[in-house]
């Protein structure tokens, strides 16, 4: 795997170069979709509602480059002229990810084909192979003429590769790299057979050409084999994106170079690719549906997006994209009511975003995706979107002198590795009711709603000792060094709980003796797991204090184990659901939201974790970043609650002792008051 660029000392490119004291207030801005004269009238507005920042470039590679070799900077450039002399900055996008039509009719080599050797045809976007030398020679060459030609342009404060990569291949192009990423994996053929276990189904190879991408198959495919592959996809997708990005940097090595991270998506390593990005950044679309009269379970989802994208950066975060109102990808595309935007984008900044930004800064008239929301909607300046976006312009203006920079304090850390994902999703396991994401979300929304501050970390680069309390939702696939880091961690006096079907697997999908390490039994208290339980779909198990979900577990505790809880019914009646053993728990089953929450609440006070403010209304927030607390008021009602202190108010300027009020999707800003 390549490493990342060599850092500039003393100051390397970060989203601090790109931010310059402000928090970026913008969008992904298309300007090829409109006549130029509606050119002025963007900026006039963006001007008007504190923009800072735009986002040019992402899909127009047909407007540069409208037939092979042709280059149409023209319009780009008297773009880039526009949006400096409003005072916009741009984040320029290699528009890398939508291939004109040209390419896929004179080359269809650089189309992807799916599992069942289907070619994914152009007429949509990502319609390329990452693995085509063809694209890459492409992509490349136009990355370096743009990069060449705006490198000195002052308007440019940030690199933006590609969109979103998402794109899987199957083909023939991917077949060949594939074998190539394997032999530098393996080097021999027998030590693939014997980490892929061919064995199995006489599935031994003889010859590296015999080895294809899992494609569609009489019955179940080789889980290793399928995890291999999304291992190779992910770098694969990766070396496309330092292709591009080497290329800007050797042009502006001062200038940070990001793409975008779908939030908590199953194609990529985040971790690793983070390691390449100066910025990191995500895309975030909570369903703006209330549930049960709050929007919590947004709120929830948000913050869990944020968590996880400021652990991979490592502080300070870009909120690439979100919606403005409603997007036009659910069943029903609801709109965000009065207030929502505003919350969603504070609390992005609370969880520690230095840029707040949208898809899109204009709503599209034509194409796939009109009816999904702009910064200006169809409705237009006076429409109650732009209305909202201007006073969250000036709002953010006035934080960001306070706020830019400041990290988010956290106790606990939520382990997360997306090759156990990759793993435990495999087919022909134990119960395709347990999905991997719900169960990370599950766990982080019991920290949520219990007040906690938390981080993601890595199971094996992540730096564990800087946390009281590591939870564990569920790594099927626990590394040998992940589990020796696990048990130091504990023996060090960390606190661990550990979620169900954890450390079955190594490396390379093969079970452990006794279906769990038995370093992790031993750590936890168990001498044996006799059998797992799945439950069906709605099925639950009563473990007195609360009902569990998804799972439960035959376990035999060791003598030193505590039954923390004991099932009360069924086939497991009277044996544990959950173990303690010290400083560390294992819970063999999901409890319902209360239960879980119960739990980590207890374990963390053991650990001398406690919420950021004690005693909030259920559905309010309170974060710390840096000296300033963040209140947010997730309900459709106003809500008073006492905060100890005293303290300003940043946003509304009144000064709070003791009860602070908050109206409906309300926030505060707070700094503590000096005398």
């Amino acid at each position: 795997m390549p490493t990342p660029r060599p850092a500039l000392a003393p100051d390397p490119p970060s989203l601090r170069t790109a931010t310059r004291g402000r928090i970026l207030f913008g969008g992904d801005y298309s300007p090829e979709q409109w006549p130029e004269q509606t050119w002025q009238e963007d900026v006039r507005l963006m001007k008007g509602a504190g923009v800072n920042s735009a986002t040019v470039g992402v899909f127009a590679w047909s407007r540069i480059e409208p037939t092979p070799g042709a280059r149409e900077f023209d319009w780009l450039d008297r773009l880039m002229d526009l949006l400096h002399g409003n005072g916009v900055s741009v984040v320029l996008a290699t528009p890398t990810a939508s291939p004109p039509p040209w390419m896929g009719r004179l080359h269809p080599e650089t189309l992807p084909r799916d599992a069942d050797g289907r070619t994914v045809w152009w007429g949509s976007r990502q319609h390329f192979s990452h693995s085509s030398a063809v694209y890459r020679r492409y992509a490349t060459a136009l990355t370096e003429d743009l990069a060449a030609r705006y490198a000195d342009h002052p308007a440019l404060v940030m690199w933006h590769i590609n969109n979103e990569y998402c794109t899987y291949d199957w083909g023939d192009e991917s077949a060949r790299a594939f074998r190539s990423w394997l032999r530098d994996r393996y080097t021999t053929l027998a030590a693939l057979n014997e980490a892929w276990g061919t064995a199995f189904w006489s599935q031994h190879y003889s010859d590296w050409e015999e080895i294809i991408p899992p494609r569609r198959a009489q019955y179940l495919p080789n889980p290793t084999q399928v995890l291999d592959f999304k291992r190779f996809t992910s770098d694969a997708l990766l070396r496309c994106y330092l292709a591009e990005r080497d290329i800007v940097a050797r042009h502006t090595p001062h200038l940070p170079v990001t793409t975008n991270f779908m939030p908590f998506w199953q194609g990529q390593d985040g971790w690793e690719w983070a390691r390449h990005e100066d910025v990191v950044s995500v895309d975030s679309y909570p369903d703006p549906k209330p549930v049960e009269g709050s929007h919590a379970a947004g709120a929830r989802h948000h913050a869990l997006i944020a968590d996880m994208t400021r652990s991979q950066a490592g502080g300070p975060w870009m909120l690439m994209e979100q919606a403005a109102g409603p997007v036009n990808w659910r069943g029903v595309n609801h709109p965000k009511p009065r207030g929502l935007n505003r919350l969603w984008s504070l609390q992005a900044v609370a969880r520690g975003a230095d840029a707040v930004c949208y898809f899109q800064w204009r709503q599209s008239r034509q194409g796939a995706e009109k009816f999904h929301s702009g910064m200006v909607s169809h409705a237009g300046e006076h429409g109650r979107v732009y209305q909202e976006v201007r006073e969250l312009g000036a709002e953010l203006a006035r934080l960001a002198p306070e706020v830019t920079g400041q990290p988010v304090p956290a106790e606990v850390a939520v382990l997360h590795d997306w090759e156990s994902w990759w793993a435990g999703q495999q087919d022909g396991r134990p119960s395709t009711e347990v999905d991997y994401p719900q169960v990370v979300a599950a766990w982080h929304r019991a920290l949520w709603d219990a007040g906690l501050a938390t981080d993601f970390a890595h199971p094996v680069s992540g730096d564990l000792a800087a946390y009281r309390m590591v939870v564990i939702p569920q790594l099927y696939l626990l590394r040998d060094e992940a589990i020796d880091r696990l048990v130091r961690y504990v023996e060090g006096g960390g606190t661990l709980v550990c979620g169900f079907h954890t450390g079955v697997a190594d490396a390379d999908d093969r079970v452990r003796e006794g279906g769990m390490d038995h370093r992790l039994r031993e750590l936890f208290g168990i001498r044996t797991v006799h059998e797992w339980w799945p439950l069906d779909a709605g099925e639950t198990v009563d473990c007195g204090t609360f009902r569990g979900t998804l799972w439960s577990e035959e376990l035999e505790p060791a003598g030193t184990a505590e039954v923390a809880v004991a099932y009360r019914t069924g086939e497991l009646d009277g044996l544990p659901a959950v173990l303690r053993r010290g400083r560390a728990w294992y819970l063999g089953t999901l409890p319902e939201p209360d239960g879980l929450r119960g739990l980590l609440s207890r374990a963390a006070a053991d650990a001398g974790v406690h919420p950021v403010v004690a005693g909030l209304p259920e559905g309010v927030e309170a974060v710390r970043r840096g000296p300033l607390l963040f209140l947010l008021n997730h309900t459709r009602q106003a809500v008073e609650f006492d905060v100890p202190g005293t303290h300003r108010d940043l946003l509304g300027g009144a000064t709070h002792t003791g009860p602070v009020t908050l109206a409906r999707y309300g926030v505060a800003v707070l700094r503590e008051a000096t005398t």
